[in-house]
């Protein structure tokens, strides 16, 4: 093995642990009297160390990875449930004694639309009632007829059909106190019926987000 054998350790395995401390001219390391190493001034680590044979480079200590922040999570809050409800004048929507919607209906329909921009529509129970003029019979299909007509129209502006549920009630929930209208000619009991004819409307629905 080449090399200068120094205190017993060849100098040739000293050097590439003791570059950077002092030698002297023997090429041996310079030692205090409490048996450290100098450092030379220049090369690595300027601290005193135990020198000799057992002398190592410190290993490098890598700084610790530095953690991205994390977002705080929000919880998202649960959808409003709406509930909005309407009753409309069947004489406004209809016609006496039809089911075809009036341009009057379709802009009371409309308006009632504009109510709920903000809701987005689950269910919608609309609910049909006519007055006691007529039979039963004929009383309740009029009023499924008309109530029909309001779920027809509903779609046409784009609310799901499967959403909205439709029931005639025909006479048997007037508005009016029973015999209060009669005696009188039929003109006069046809306006005095007409709280009794009505159309009216639940909606149940979400507030859609802001």
């Amino acid at each position: 093995m080449a090399g200068l054998l120094v205190q017993g350790v060849w100098a040739a395995e000293l050097e590439p642990l003791t570059t950077g401390y002092r030698v002297d001219q023997r090429g041996v390391v310079v030692r205090s009297g409490f048996g450290l190493c100098w450092h030379s001034g220049t090369g690595p680590s300027p601290a005193r160390v135990e020198c000799g044979a057992s002398v190592v480079a410190a290993p490098a200590v890598s700084p610790p990875p530095v953690m991205a922040p994390v977002a705080a999570i929000v919880p998202i809050p649960p959808p409003s449930i709406l509930a909005a409800k309407v009753t409309l004048d069947a004489d406004a929507l209809f016609d006496f004694d039809k089911s075809d919607l009036r341009p009057a209906g379709m802009a009371a329909l409309d308006g009632f639309l504009a109510e709920l921009k903000d809701i987005r529509p689950e269910i919608i129970m609309t609910v049909g009632h006519t007055d006691r003029i007529g039979s039963d019979d004929y009383n309740q299909r009029l009023s499924e007829r008309r109530v029909a007509a309001v779920k027809e129209y509903l779609v046409s502006k784009g609310i799901g059909q499967y959403r909205i549920n439709t029931e005639g009630k025909g006479e048997s929930e007037p508005a009016t106190v029973p015999g209060s209208c009669e005696g009188m000619t039929r003109s006069d009991m046809i306006s005095c019926l007409q709280p009794d004819r009505r159309v009216h409307i639940e909606v149940i629905g979400t507030r859609l987000a802001m």
